[in-house]
């Protein structure tokens, strides 16, 4: 039996399934700690709209998106509510070491999470400095997304800015590849691209009628989009 045949018979059963275990966090636990985090895990599906975390709400545990897009927004004190990210798979949804959740979480499509009770993830987190690389890297790259986000929305045309969230949502749907075609289900509607975007819905739904009219992408039954040439796609987003 070789190597690899026998760290597989150490993985836990549940996890050995998981999509997201060779990308996310999992991705530097020991097969020991990966043990440790089965015992504690449990796994839930959640339709479209459905809530997954509340702004304000105590945290009490975290979650790892497993599969699906998580819409994230903040709520200002009048009920208006702004888009401000999305997270797919394999993020880690929740404030590391947090006591309150700093924003709403939401289903955008159909979501597969698996969670963790929160002492146990800090408990790891506290003892594994791979779990703690790990997880820098992920926060170091959502602020790089926050910050290419605030160039957008701060200097992008209208048709860039649509472009630029198709791009997000292939770039991620990907895995970082640069392969074409990808194909993917778009997880807003036209209104939380609206509000995502800071346009109208109607300017929304122009520019992606003027992105397939230059073949840039083609979509069939409103959602399902696909990306013949990423980048093509990257250079129209600017």
């Amino acid at each position: 039996m070789t190597i690899k045949a026998l760290n597989d018979v150490e993985i836990p059963q549940v996890c050995r399934s998981c999509s997201a275990r060779h990308d996310g966090m999992c991705a530097s636990l020991t097969p020991a700690e990966l043990g440790v985090l089965a015992t504690h895990t449990r796994h839930t599906h959640h339709r479209p709209g459905e809530a997954l975390a509340i702004e304000s709400d105590e945290i009490t545990s975290y979650a790892n998106v497993t599969d699906g897009v998580v819409k994230l927004s903040r709520v200002l004190r009048d009920g208006r509510q702004q888009l401000v990210g999305l997270q797919f798979a394999p993020d880690l949804m929740g404030r590391l070491f947090g006591t309150e959740s700093p924003i709403t979480a939401e289903a955008a499509s159909e979501v597969d999470l698996c969670r963790v009770p929160k002492l146990v993830l800090e408990t790891l987190v506290a003892g594994s400095n791979e779990l703690k690389r790990r997880l820098l890297d992920q926060s170091l790259q959502e602020l790089d997304e926050a910050r290419e986000w605030m160039v957008t929305l701060g200097r992008k045309t209208a048709a860039e800015r649509v472009a630029s969230l198709l791009l997000l949502v292939a770039s991620r749907t990907a895995g970082g590849s640069e392969a074409s075609p990808v194909s993917f289900e778009l997880p807003l509607g036209r209104g939380d691209m609206a509000d995502f975007l800071g346009l109208t819905i109607e300017t929304v739904s122009r520019q992606i009628s003027k992105l397939r009219n230059e073949g840039l992408v083609t979509i069939e039954n409103h959602r399902h989009v696909t990306v013949p040439d990423l980048a093509a796609l990257r250079r129209r987003a600017g």
